[in-house]
């Protein structure tokens, strides 16, 4: 007598992409099989809006989760549009470890065969925004790039359960490239640009999750 079969597996989860700003949800415009989130702005309300998101009985509770949008870039040479793949998030809580990025190698390249400059590293959590001389010690301690929300996104992700996690930040301004507002120059305007063409590679990136492991 043949065992009855058990049930029929469901749908993958959604991607997660979460952002902070109305102009980075803008450019990050969701397809089917992604969920977009604007989460606010800073580490606190990234945190609240992720748990949430990530919540027992959540359409994305085990969501792959990418946090995205601009960021500041912190090594010398950096120019707005370049993209920041982290390889790891470290929150500016020090008492909290760091989120470690894995299985990223594929969206680098795939972001490089787009034409884009791509850094990879460390990138940093504030709760403030970094500006002239703590830039340059934020480098020195070993961060390539830093934000508000991606630290405390990745980190809430996590402690909601193990899942794949990502940071894809586009920098829209750099040491030798200060912005005093996203939009009013042309760094702005390019960094926009650069951010509505990235999407497509985290669809690929989820697709790629879904491969079975040799």
């Amino acid at each position: 007598m043949t065992a009855p079969a058990g049930p029929a597996p469901g749908p993958p989860p959604p991607l997660l992409v979460a952002c902070a700003l109305g102009i980075e949800r803008l450019a990050l415009r969701g397809g089917p099989d992604a969920t977009v989130l604007r989460t606010g702005m800073g580490p606190q309300a990234a945190e609240r809006a992720i748990a949430a998101a990530l919540a027992a009985g959540s359409p994305t509770a085990a969501s792959p989760v990418v946090a995205s949008g601009f960021c500041a870039g912190l090594a010398p040479g950096m120019r707005p549009g370049d993209v920041v793949v982290a390889e790891a998030t470290r929150e500016h809580q020090p008492d909290r470890p760091e989120s470690v990025c894995r299985d990223n190698a594929p969206m680098v390249a795939a972001l490089k065969e787009r034409g884009l400059t791509v850094h990879s590293g460390l990138l940093l959590g504030s709760d403030h925004v970094v500006r002239g001389t703590e830039r340059a010690a934020l480098h020195a301690a070993g961060a390539v790039a830093v934000d508000m929300e991606s630290a405390a996104t990745l980190g809430s992700a996590l402690r909601a359960g193990p899942r794949p996690v990502a940071a894809v930040r586009v920098v829209v301004d750099a040491p030798e490239h200060e912005l005093v507002r996203i939009g009013t120059v042309r760094g702005g305007i390019s960094a926009f640009r650069v951010l509505c063409a990235v999407l497509p590679v985290f669809f690929e990136w989820h697709r790629s999750l879904l491969l079975p492991r040799r």
